[in-house]
C-alpha cells in the first residue's frame, strides 16, 4: 500500500503518447500507486497491449485514439474521457517526435511538424484541461522536456528547441494557475532505451559516451521515470511548481568523471 502521500487510488492521469517508451513507463508508475489510466495515442495495437499491461495492475485503463495535433480530436477525446472516469486529476503531456537531422538539411515542414506536436499540442491539451482542473479545486500537469533542455543538440536543432520551449512553457502555466492549485513541472529523461532512441543509440561512440558520462554507468530505463511522476502527481509535491528535474544518473551534473588519485 502506497504512503498517503504518494497514494494515487482512485485519481485518473491522462497520458498522452502512452502506449510505448517514456509514456507507458510514467503511465505504469501512476498505475502502481492506484491511479487509473487514460492513454491518447494515435497507434491502436500498440495502445491495447498499454492498456493490458497496465490493467493487470489492478485499476482502470482505457485507450483513446487522438491525434493530439487535431483540435477537433482533442476534444472528443477530452469529452468522452471524462464521460468515462467523470474527473480527471492528472495530465501527462508526454507525446512527441523527434527528427534527427541537421539544421542545414531541416526543411520548414519538418522544423513546424516537431513544434506542432511537441509544443503547440502541449500547450493545447494543457488548456483544455485547465477548466476542469480549476473547477474541481486544482490538478497537477507533467510536462515531458529532455536534456536537449540544457545542452544543444548538432543532430536533432526542432526537437532540442521544442523541448526547451516545453520547459519555458510548464514554468509560465505553473505562474498563471498557480493560484488554482494547479501545480506543472517537467521532467527531463536522460539517455533513456526506448524505441524512439534505437537510432540514436547506434551512433558511433555515443553509447560509450553516455556509459563514461554517466555517473549511475548505465542507459536508464523508462521505469526509472516511475518515481519523479508519481511524486509529481501526487500530494506530496502540492509545494512544487514550475520546476524541471533530470531524470539522468547524474548526466547533467557531470562534465567528466575522473578517478581520485591512487597512493
Amino acid at each position: 500500500m502506497p504512503s498517503s502521500s504518494f497514494d494515487l487510488t482512485g485519481k485518473t492521469a491522462v497520458v498522452t503518447g502512452g502506449n510505448g517508451g517514456i509514456g507507458l513507463g510514467i503511465a505504469e508508475g501512476l498505475a502502481k500507486s492506484g491511479a487509473n489510466i487514460a492513454i491518447w495515442a494515435r497507434n491502436d495495437a500498440k495502445a491495447r497491449g498499454a492498456i493490458s499491461v497496465i490493467e493487470s495492475l489492478g485499476v482502470e485503463a482505457r485507450f483513446y485514439q487522438v491525434d493530439v495535433t487535431n483540435a477537433q480530436e482533442r476534444n472528443e477525446a477530452y469529452l468522452a474521457t471524462l464521460q468515462d472516469f467523470d474527473t480527471i486529476e492528472i495530465l501527462v503531456a508526454n507525446a512527441g517526435v523527434n527528427i534527427r537531422k541537421r539544421p542545414e538539411d531541416l526543411s520548414e515542414a519538418e522544423w513546424n511538424f516537431t513544434q506542432d506536436i511537441n509544443v503547440t499540442s502541449v500547450f493545447e491539451t494543457c488548456k483544455l484541461f485547465y477548466p476542469h482542473m480549476k473547477a474541481r479545486g486544482g490538478g497537477k500537469i507533467i510536462t515531458v522536456g529532455s536534456l536537449t533542455t540544457i545542452f544543444g543538440f548538432g543532430i536533432s536543432p526542432a526537437y532540442a528547441a521544442s523541448k526547451a520551449a516545453v520547459v519555458q512553457l510548464s514554468k509560465s502555466l505553473a505562474v498563471a494557475w498557480g493560484q488554482d492549485n494547479i501545480q506543472v513541472n517537467s521532467i527531463l529523461p536522460g539517455w533513456i532505451e526506448t524505441e524512439m532512441t534505437v537510432q540514436t543509440r547506434s551512433l558511433s561512440g555515443l553509447t560509450e559516451m553516455v556509459l563514461e558520462r554517466t555517473p549511475a554507468g548505465r542507459w536508464g530505463k523508462a521505469e526509472d521515470l516511475e518515481g519523479t511522476a508519481v511524486f509529481l502527481a501526487s500530494s506530496a509535491s502540492d509545494f512544487v511548481t514550475g520546476v524541471a528535474i533530470p531524470v539522468d544518473g547524474g548526466f547533467a551534473s557531470t562534465l567528466f568523471i575522473l578517478e581520485a588519485p591512487q597512493g
